[in-house]
């Protein structure tokens, strides 16, 4: 099984040479440790799967598709797939068959392992999916003429797998990312070995993570920043990864995992910072008032930093005692004691998060990339993090702006086509080879990353001004604690509106300490005079802090939640702003044509 010491230049030699290196740490766990394997274990039950696989007729080139929750099933049927070189590729759970069927047709998937839980869905599309030679259940018995996790991994068939791994070429595809949908149809990103390790080696250099680092693998596997965020950079490195089979549970396992590295969604660090404020309610009054005092007066050292301002020695030295007495406690209560990397992606964090994670001694640097990058082309260096920014180009990538302001990449992850799909690729790439990402951004002055928006989202009303949806709804949830979720609308109308979800955390407390009563609903709450009033002050607030083009001149408080993955939220929490116009659009026709105050504003 020997590699040398030469650097990988596939994923499946990566693995291998980890699993020599490192033989003796924790590959992959469960939160209870019922499953828990070295990366030597590790490699012994991929090598019995792989074998599996090959006895069941799989070969270099082949697809198969993968429908599992966060567990370690997950990395060994991933990583014996590619070791044999096949291409594994993710399905998202919640994914109806309508939209299953075409993910399985265009990677031209020949096996699906599955969960038992997913089956009947499966066994629906897999009939109109002529290649699917077989499924395989990894929690089943193998009944129904399916195959079964655990014969599958008993094969008696002898097969050097390890001379198979080691043989994969650079130019092989490891995986294909299916794009979200937030446009359109998804799009299957086909990203190489040689895609995946240019990404971890850029990390690498950067000193990532270290073997034994602890990880979490939580995000969906079907998307890139759970790939490369977690999964792949623990099998360059040695990491160990904890699966988290319920994303909604991820803040309740931070404090048992106590991560050295943390990738999230913003929506999970405005929780954080929520939770971090109730800890802090906790203290006696007196202490809350000198936390609360220190955490202002470290918010303004966060801010004069940003312009390289030196911090006075009595200040430093004052907020270091409130650090040592408040912060770090509720920090390690949180699991984030031990965290060297801490970063947001997959959308803009609010200002007014990042500052105070940051006050708190939460140092959160945002991050940017996109299924079509394979990884992360932007980044805010530790220690050197430009807060509203999403940092500085990772080795090797160059970003540019085209005369539109359309962010263009090129680097060793970015991919190189679309799975069978030659005129959307030939669309993804300018004349000269950069890839056109479809994101709107700016440079500062020392080369950090503003992302502006979406340009297929940006709002141009009907007097032809341009303006950033994300940037109005990022005021709105910056100033007060009712809006979990907003969407504003205004293109092609005279002024903009907006569709509001009540946060589903802090709109009950809310409620309860203004005398609404204990656990009043969602739905209750979106229907109550007083919530519609303390709402308006919210918004008055955002809209002051606005153009006169942006401001929000009414706006609709829905009686619901938006789950990940539902009609309003793509897995990742991103929104699905044409599916939430179609879904919504009497609740919008109302606010232009039936609104009174809409109209008195405008």
């Amino acid at each position: 099984m020997s590699i040398g010491d030469r650097l990988p230049n596939t994923l499946s030699q990566a693995f291998l040479r980890t699993a020599q290196r490192h033989r003796d740490i924790v590959a992959v766990r469960t939160i209870d440790d019922c499953v828990s394997l070295t990366w030597g274990a590790l490699w012994e039950r991929v090598e019995s799967v792989a074998a599996g696989f090959h006895q069941l007729g799989l070969r270099r080139g082949d697809t198969i598709a993968l429908m599992l929750t966060n567990r370690p099933e997950f990395a060994i049927a991933d990583l014996a797939a590619i070791c044999l070189g096949l291409t594994p590729f993710s399905i998202y759970q919640t994914l109806p068959p309508s939209q299953i069927l075409p993910l399985l047709l265009n990677s031209q998937a020949r096996l699906i392992v599955c969960e038992s839980i997913y089956l009947q869905r499966l066994l629906t599309v897999s009939k109109q999916a002529p290649l699917v030679t077989g499924i395989v259940t990894i929690d089943g018995t193998g009944s129904g003429g399916t195959i079964d996790w655990a014969q599958l991994s008993q094969t008696s068939a002898t097969v050097d797998i390890a001379s198979l791994a080691q043989s994969v070429e650079p130019d092989a595809v490891a995986t294909i990312i299916y794009t979200s949908g937030t446009t359109g149809p998804p799009k299957g990103v086909e990203l190489t070995h040689r895609n995946i390790i240019g990404a971890l080696q850029a990390r690498a250099h950067q000193g990532s993570i270290e073997p034994g680092d602890r990880l979490i693998s939580w995000l969906p596997t079907a998307h890139v920043g759970g790939r490369l965020g977690c999964y792949y950079q623990a099998v360059y490195a040695g990491g160990t990864t904890t699966y988290c089979s319920d994303p909604s549970r991820i803040i309740e396992w931070l404090p048992q995992i106590r991560p050295h590295s943390f990738f999230a969604v913003p929506r999970i660090w405005e929780k954080l910072k929520a939770l971090f404020e109730v800890q802090l309610g906790l203290l006696p009054k007196i202490d809350q008032e000198e936390a609360a005092n220190a955490i202002e007066l470290a918010k303004t050292v966060v801010r004069n930093e940003q312009t390289g301002e030196i911090i006075a020695p009595d200040i430093a030295e004052r907020i270091a005692r409130a650090d040592a007495r408040f912060f770090k406690p509720i920090r390690q209560r949180l699991g984030l004691a031990d965290a060297l990397s801490l970063y947001s992606g997959g959308a803009s964090a609010p200002l007014h998060v990042l500052e105070f994670l940051h006050a708190v001694g939460i140092a959160v640097g945002e991050v940017w990339g996109m299924s079509e990058t394979g990884a992360t082309v932007t980044a805010n260096p530790r220690g050197r993090m430009r807060l509203g920014t999403v940092g500085l180009a990772e080795p090797g990538y160059s970003v540019q702006l085209a005369a539109d302001g359309e962010i263009l990449v090129r680097g060793p992850s970015v991919m190189a086509r679309y799975r069978n799909d030659p005129d959307r690729t030939a669309e993804a790439f300018d004349p000269n080879g950069w890839l056109r990402t479809g994101d709107i951004g700016v440079f500062d002055c020392d080369g950090y990353l503003r992302i502006i928006d979406r340009k297929k989202e940006l709002i141009i009303n009907s007097s032809g001004k341009n303006m950033s949806p994300a940037n109005i709804e990022a005021t709105l949830k910056a100033t007060g604690p009712l809006i979990g979720q907003v969407t504003v609308i205004g293109d092609g109308r005279p002024y903009n509106v907006a569709l509001i979800i009540l946060d589903t955390d802090r709109a009950p407390l809310w409620a309860e300490t203004h005398g609404l009563g204990a656990r009043r609903t969602i739905a209750d709450l979106a229907g109550e005079p007083a919530v519609r009033v303390a709402m308006q002050a919210q918004v008055d607030a955002a809209n002051d802090l606005l153009s006169r083009v942006e401001q929000i001149k009414s706006f609709a408080i829905l009686p619901a939640e938006w789950l990940p993955a539902g009609d309003e939220l793509t897995p990742t929490m991103k929104l699905k702003r044409r599916s939430i116009a179609e879904k919504y659009a009497p609740q919008i026709t109302d606010l232009y044509e039936n609104s009174g105050q809409a109209r008195a504003n405008t």
